[in-house]
């Protein structure tokens, strides 16, 4: 058996965020449609230990079946060493003999296709005119999102704030998430944080948040009047009742999610109903995505004969 394995430098040439825009929008449309499983991903975390190692298995069946599995282990001290948080690897099964296809570099796909599905939802919910985009972080996810961000709407001015004091290249800098926030018609939070770091009074009408850097029952970004006040979207509800720390630490019922990005996509779930209205997406991030992302580059890497074909 042979096995292509395609490292982070490849990863990110051949998922370039307007490619992956679209195979996000698909990915989530295909799991809205039931043509995916997409089971709760399971979480090994030790006692004391800051680290844990996550296993997001995934399988599509039809014409073309394919099984996906991503190994990572998240690392929150990483983003003192400048490191990526997410470290490991995604690999790809033959649907119909289980051979591994491919092994690629998990931090890559991660970066690119979450950023992706945040471009989808801000497709879908932000307000035609938002001009003003804040980004709460400056580490990957903050930058990978700024790409994103800019691949869907236009803006006029982009304001960035992060805990650790690091500049975002490509906006303004400022002194604090409060002075960053209150301008936002899109806004990103893509943190390590634990506690909220944004406060409700701080958004002006018509907002809409992407929150994308707590995915863990133990943390979480916004305060509980923001996701109270919210009208909520999802990935994934089972996903989001089960693994969110930004509902959970609410104390929200599972009826306060309005729709998952992939029901809006085919017409089964209602979006944004008014200018001012707040809107939230809350990324946690599901292996659907990195099977669909690592397939597209396993593809165009087949195509240029791109990795390394090993023998295993």
């Amino acid at each position: 058996m042979t096995v292509r394995v395609i490292d982070e430098e490849d990863v990110r040439r051949l998922l370039p965020m307007n490619e992956c825009i679209e195979v996000m929008a698909e990915a989530l449309a295909s799991l809205a449609r039931g043509e995916v499983h997409n089971p709760l991903r399971f979480v090994v975390r030790p006692p004391e230990e800051g680290s844990l190692l996550g296993l997001m298995p995934a399988h599509r069946g039809g014409d073309s079946p394919l099984w996906g599995l991503k190994t990572v282990a998240i690392f929150p001290s990483n983003a003192a060493r400048g490191l990526d948080l997410h470290q490991g690897f995604v690999a790809l099964f033959d649907g119909e003999t289980g051979e591994t296809r491919a092994i690629l570099n998990a931090g890559g796909i991660t970066a690119v296709r979450t950023a992706a599905v945040s471009g989808v939802a801000t497709r879908l919910l932000a307000r035609d005119d938002a001009r003003t985009l804040a980004i709460l972080g400056a580490g990957i996810q903050a930058k990978a999102h700024l790409e994103a961000m800019l691949a869907v709407r236009d803006f006029d001015r982009i304001v960035a704030w992060s805990r650790s004091g690091r500049e975002l290249e490509g906006a303004e800098n400022v002194g604090s998430a409060e002075e960053a926030v209150r301008d936002a018609d899109v806004l990103v939070t893509a943190t390590s944080a634990a506690e909220p770091i944004v406060e409700r009074s701080w958004l002006k009408a018509g907002v809409h948040i992407n929150a994308v850097g707590s995915s863990i029952p133990s943390t979480r970004e916004l305060d509980t009047a923001t996701m109270r006040d919210a009208a909520l979207f999802v990935d994934r509800r089972e996903s989001t009742v089960n693994e969110s720390g930004d509902f959970r630490m609410a104390e929200l019922p599972p009826d306060h999610i309005r729709a998952e990005i992939g029901e809006l996509l085919i017409g089964a779930g209602e979006g944004r109903r008014s200018n001012d209205e707040l809107t939230v997406f809350k990324s946690l991030g599901l292996a659907v995505e990195d099977l669909a992302a690592a397939e597209h580059v396993l593809r165009r890497a087949e195509a240029e004969g791109a990795g390394t074909v090993v023998s295993l």
